[in-house]
């Protein structure tokens, strides 16, 4: 069989990481944030932040699920095509996201945020042509959003794949919004 980092049981973590836990829809990324102890606040944290930044919530999900993709990340993938769908991605931009190399047949800005996600995946530094792109199209602000939105997905994505996290035998998102559950994230941090 091969190794993995197994999911932290209720009774290995402290009460205030079981009671962040119990705030949030039981995935098991969240679950296997909660064992690295003094990161699952901050990773939350975070988490809240970029899914509440300019852009909206159907753009934020197309840069999160071509992650998935140009980082392989099965569980990302699983979560994030649920929470798209949510939010009105549908099956033909979920395929050219899947599928395309680079992707084109979805609107410009949308091709825009998918070259953007390439090239923070797989290069890690933006080109000068994709970074002017996006910050004549944003502004700084949103373009550095947009960016810091890619990162913190590469390192989930990362994470998730390193540690072997399955996903779940059913879908958990079904009906909810990535907004909604990084406010409720949010709520479980200042709460203490």
């Amino acid at each position: 069989m091969p190794p993995k980092i197994p999911l932290p049981t209720d009774d290995e973590l402290e009460p205030g990481q079981r009671e962040i836990l119990a705030n949030l829809p039981p995935l098991n990324v969240f679950r296997m944030v909660a064992g690295a102890r003094r990161a699952v606040r901050p990773f939350l944290g975070l988490g809240a932040a970029v899914l509440n930044g300019a852009l909206d919530a159907r753009r934020r999900e197309i840069a999160i699920l071509r992650v998935a993709h140009a980082t392989n990340a099965r569980y990302e993938w699983v979560q994030h095509e649920q929470l798209g769908r949510n939010v009105g991605v549908t099956d033909a931009e979920i395929e050219a996201i899947r599928t395309e190399e680079p992707v084109s047949s979805l609107d410009e800005e949308c091709n825009l945020i998918c070259r953007v996600t390439d090239e923070v995946s797989r290069d890690v530094r933006l080109s000068d042509d994709a970074l002017g792109q996006i910050v004549d199209r944003y502004g700084p602000r949103e373009a550095s959003e947009l960016i810091l939105l890619v990162a913190y997905y590469n390192m989930v994505s990362r994470f998730l794949e390193s540690t072997r996290v399955e996903v779940e035998g059913e879908p958990l998102l079904t009906g909810r919004t990535p907004s909604s559950i990084g406010q409720r994230a949010s709520d479980g941090e200042t709460s203490r």
